[in-house]
């Protein structure tokens, strides 16, 4: 059995909005219902934190919004 660091696990939820999965059913035309899930567009961002780099998940409308500054350019 391998250890598993709890600081290395993450969710799957925005580190800035919160959105986070959603549940319903999918419905085939005979009406079958089978249980589903909506996932966030979640992405794998690089950002500053106190001074030190870290990876956080962050939702696409997030980044397109400008709430993270994914494209930070160095100068």
């Amino acid at each position: 059995m391998a250890f598993v660091h709890t600081e290395d696990i993450m969710s799957r939820k925005c580190a800035i909005c919160g959105k986070h999965p959603h549940v319903g059913h999918n419905v085939s035309h005979a009406h079958n219902v089978t249980k589903r899930r909506w996932l966030p567009n979640l992405q794998r961002v690089r950002v500053v934190i106190d001074g030190t780099p870290k990876k956080i998940l962050v939702c696409a409308q997030c980044i397109r919004s400008g709430a993270i500054d994914k494209y930070k350019k160095a100068s």
